[in-house]
């Protein structure tokens, strides 16, 4: 339950330039896919593999993908960092919950198979990745870091906002495209089949795409005598990406429950008393499980020696985290930055002091072989 470069992702690939995913054979990660549970999204390992690699060797790659992948390698690396930047934002936004998005060393589901049950989880997950490709691609073109795109230069003439008027100028962030390259490739799988589960992905992934669009910017540059700004040249930009992040987490506590429409064309609510519209909710088909106990069968790692907060009622306090079974507590000396002072011109000394803090972590499970479920 440990973070994603303790785990070790960050080994296979999270480092840019890093020597391990240079000596990865074939052969290796042939076997590894075949002795690996099937989860739909296999493209998410392309945060721990380099873009060769995956158009060559990875079968759940449908067609499409993998055309995708093969004509458009540069596109491909920007996915490869977007993928880490999603999955650093997941475990940030889980960081006190009992399943924290923790990944799975040299497993190409990257969370095993927690997300082969369609829960509020993996609705989570689906958007914060479909999320993470636009944001990843719209900053490559922007950045000029790709040959099939650029920014945005569309928009021309004068508009007004509560500051006043501006031109429009500069060049927008091409969220457009980023949206555009991001469904072709996503859910290129999930158009294959019509089930409960390809719709209720796609229905998440259309909901990451939209946050990141719901949260574009205007940024502007003054013009005039000393910076009066009596002229403004203004542009499109998209927000730091924890703001799709938070955005994205509050639709994971209201996610909706819904089943499959008899023609399987779309869904239904299950709780009849809900009069809402679904379109910007994210929505699951089954139910979590409480992730307290080790099941290997749930893709659960349980709670036992996660480290919990003794005063929260929350989802990190201790009572919640350790499902009830109690917590041990142990002494541990800190060394932190303190007496800080600022010294001309211009840095800041500080001094190191020594506290000593009591770390709480949960008891394991009294039968956990009982309940390992391999």
């Amino acid at each position: 339950m440990t973070s994603l470069k303790s785990r070790g992702l960050l080994d296979m690939g999270v480092r840019n330039g890093s020597k391990h995913q240079h000596h990865i054979k074939p052969i290796f990660i042939l076997l590894l896919l075949i002795f690996t549970p099937r989860v739909n999204s296999s493209w998410w390992y392309i945060g721990a593999l380099g873009a060769r690699v995956i158009c060559d060797n990875i079968p759940n790659l449908v067609n499409k993908q993998r055309q995708l992948c093969q004509r458009h390698p540069d596109l491909m690396q920007s996915i490869s960092g977007g993928a880490k930047e999603w999955i650093r934002e997941c475990q940030h936004q889980f960081r006190h919950h009992r399943w924290n998005c923790s990944t799975l060393d040299r497993d190409h589901t990257v969370f095993g198979r927690v997300m082969l049950r369609g829960s509020r989880e993996a609705a989570f997950v689906y958007a914060i990745s479909s999320a993470g490709v636009v944001y990843a691609i719209t900053r490559a073109c922007s950045q000029g870091e790709l040959r099939i795109c650029n920014c945005d230069g569309q928009k021309h003439g004068k508009e007004s906002d509560d500051k006043g008027n501006y031109d429009w100028g500069g060049c927008s962030d091409n969220i457009n495209y980023g949206i555009k390259f991001a469904k072709a490739f996503v859910d290129a799988r999930e158009e294959m089949v019509k089930d409960a589960r390809a719709l209720m992905n796609q229905h998440n992934n259309r909901c990451g795409r939209m946050a990141v669009k719901r949260f574009m910017k205007l940024e502007c540059k003054c013009h005039g005598v000393s910076g009066s700004c009596s002229l403004r040249t203004c542009w499109r930009a998209m927000s730091d990406f924890r703001r799709t992040g938070d955005y994205l987490y509050k639709k994971y506590d209201n996610a909706v429950e819904v089943t499959m429409n008899q023609d399987g064309t779309g869904f239904m609510v299950a709780d009849k008393d809900f009069s809402g519209t679904t379109k910007n909710e994210l929505v699951y088909v089954e139910s979590s499980p409480d992730y307290c106990v080790l099941n290997r069968k749930a893709g659960s790692l349980g709670t036992a020696g996660r480290v919990c907060n003794k005063s929260s009622r929350g989802t990190g306090g201790c009572e919640v985290m350790c499902c009830g079974r109690g917590y041990d507590t142990m002494r541990v000396k800190r060394v932190t930055q303190c007496d800080c002072k600022f010294k001309w011109c211009c840095d800041v000394e500080c001094q190191h002091c020594e506290e000593v803090v009591d770390v709480h972590t949960c008891k394991p499970h009294k039968r956990p072989d009982s309940l390992d479920i391999t």
